[in-house]
């Protein structure tokens, strides 16, 4: 399946994740996670590198909160994932592997999120449960939260940044922080942090559904912010020659016009021929042509992850199947 080239754009701030191969741990222990931040200061510090504003690392994967400065990010991580992925195979006698996939980046509109993905970030230990408290938190040495609060060193981030959107005095920027993480303890996961698209910029699936179709905002799964940033990214980014890549909520569009089946149908859970028919082509084509994953159209429509793939190669088979009877007619046509 053809993927969405990431938008991996200078100066706007990036919300980059990875995870490990099935799930798997990609830090075993502490020198595993100070190797990893070692080899990230490195590659942080290096000339035009980002800059880094908020971390996490997690047993089986680690987020970072980063604006590239004049060079692409993509090199950088690059580097950073296979020098961990050589260096803990080789001391965990392993082979194979270690990440899943490549690392997954999403644009970040930063006036509206920047403070939330920085609490979002990190938090992290506390939804799974490794650390109880904010006295806990704030002496745990593996996310930016105890460095901004002066608990933990790593002079690789950048916490005058974070802490200026508090106050100009150091005393009352570092309180406003602390109690602003303190309000997120109870906030679960915020799937809304995670990425961008149909469901975050309609404010849920409910409300996506309510809305008409001429009042959605664009939407683009890799990148999180407002209708207008969205169309600014796309419209700043476009590739060269204008080959414009589609989005979610263009195919959706397509097909609900060519089929005559509303955009609302498509996504609800009528199940008459016509629109599981359009529905299956909207899987089919927003998974190839636009990158979606299998897990957001499950999101989106309401339905698993084995239903959405099911679909999408239902899709497939009927495609395949016209091309083939109407070559099996051509052909017995010829022979008469």
């Amino acid at each position: 399946m053809p993927r969405q080239p990431r938008l991996d754009i200078p100066g706007l701030v990036h919300h980059v994740m990875a995870r490990g191969i099935e799930g798997r741990e990609i830090f075993h222990d502490d020198k595993d996670r100070q190797g990893f931040l070692k080899r990230m200061a490195e590659a942080v510090s290096k000339p035009g590198g980002p800059r880094l504003y908020a971390w996490a690392l997690m047993s089986n994967h680690f987020h970072l909160l980063l604006r590239p400065g004049e060079g692409l990010l993509s090199p950088m991580m690059r580097r950073l994932m296979t020098g961990h992925a050589v260096t803990y195979n080789l001391r965990h006698k392993r082979q194979g592997h270690l990440f899943q996939n490549r690392y997954k980046s999403i644009v970040v509109e930063e006036e509206t999120y920047f403070l939330e993905l920085v609490r979002y970030i990190h938090l992290n230990p506390v939804r799974a449960g490794i650390v109880k408290n904010a006295e806990e938190l704030a002496k745990y040495p593996y996310t930016g939260h105890s460095v901004i609060l002066g608990t933990q060193e790593y002079t690789t981030q950048d916490v005058e940044v974070v802490l200026a959107r508090f106050s100009v005095r150091k005393s009352a920027a570092l309180e406003g922080y602390r109690s602003f993480v303190a309000t997120g303890f109870g906030q679960g996961r915020c799937e809304e942090l995670r990425g961008g698209g149909l469901i975050r910029s309609s404010g849920g699936i409910s409300a996506f559904l309510a809305r008409n179709p001429d009042e959605r905002e664009p939407s683009d799964e890799r990148i999180l912010g407002s209708g207008d940033f969205v169309e600014s990214v796309l419209r700043d980014n476009e590739p060269v020659g204008n080959t414009r890549i589609a989005t979610i909520d263009d195919v959706l569009k397509e097909v609900a016009t060519r089929s005559g089946i509303s955009c609302e149908q498509i996504l609800g859970a009528s199940r008459t021929r016509c629109v599981t028919s359009a529905r299956r082509d909207f899987f089919l084509r927003a998974h190839e042509e636009a990158g979606a994953t299998i897990s957001m159209l499950g999101r989106l429509t309401g339905r698993s992850h084995v239903a959405v793939r099911m679909a999408i190669e239902q899709a497939k088979n009927e495609q395949e199947g016209g091309h083939g009877e109407f070559k099996l007619q051509v052909h017995h046509v010829e022979l008469g």
